[in-house]
């Protein structure tokens, strides 16, 4: 199974892991713990699988909905809730995967399921409690569900990705535009 990564950020990619989460049936790409090794190996968490199993493929389902419980509240201006935050730290105090030095002066990266986990715990540590976290975003596409941290100049991108969402919207507004109606706007998460 191929993973997408629009987001650019390991912590903000793996929330994205549930798509369209508004949609009537959201699209799971953790449905098994060996699509979950692949995300981890795509990802770069770990040079190879993990070996994970069904525990696994739950705690990462947990971790995944805590982090982007916490990054849609911290969007729109809503204090974490206790839960969430005690999740991501105890996930994030278990040992991180450990990178290695090779002869050749190439880096390894081995780990089991849960250290891979921490690793992502402790990114989203970083990401929420750092100040990437004022510039949190979601996706202005209205199917899109993923969050991104907006670095642009004048904070204003408007989209997970421009290949994939930011295409769509362009060729929706261009279509509009033609038709002689007004272009669309994306929509924010509070305002759903």
């Amino acid at each position: 199974m191929e993973h997408a990564f629009p987001c650019g950020d390991l912590a903000l990619d793996f929330a994205g892991t549930l798509r369209a989460r508004r949609d009537a049936e959201p699209r799971e790409a953790l449905g098994t713990p060996g699509a979950l090794d692949a995300w981890f190996v795509q990802a770069g968490v770990v040079d190879s699988p993990s070996g994970s199993g069904p525990a696994d493929l739950a705690a990462a389902v947990a971790l995944r909905e805590a982090i982007y419980d916490l990054v849609r509240r911290r969007i729109v201006g809503e204090p974490g809730d206790p839960a969430s935050v005690d999740l991501l730290n105890r996930v994030a105090a278990r040992p991180p995967v450990v990178p290695r030095l090779e002869r050749g002066g190439r880096v390894s990266t081995t780990g089991t399921a849960e250290q891979a986990l921490s690793s992502v715990a402790r990114h989203a540590i970083g990401i929420l409690g750092g100040p990437a976290a004022d510039l949190l975003k979601e996706c202005g596409r209205p199917e899109c569900t993923q969050v991104y941290v907006d670095s642009s100049r004048g904070s204003r991108r408007e989209w997970c990705a421009m290949a994939t969402c930011g295409n769509k919207m362009k060729a929706l507004a261009h279509r509009a535009r033609r038709r002689g109606n007004r272009p669309l706007r994306p929509s924010r998460l509070g305002a759903r």
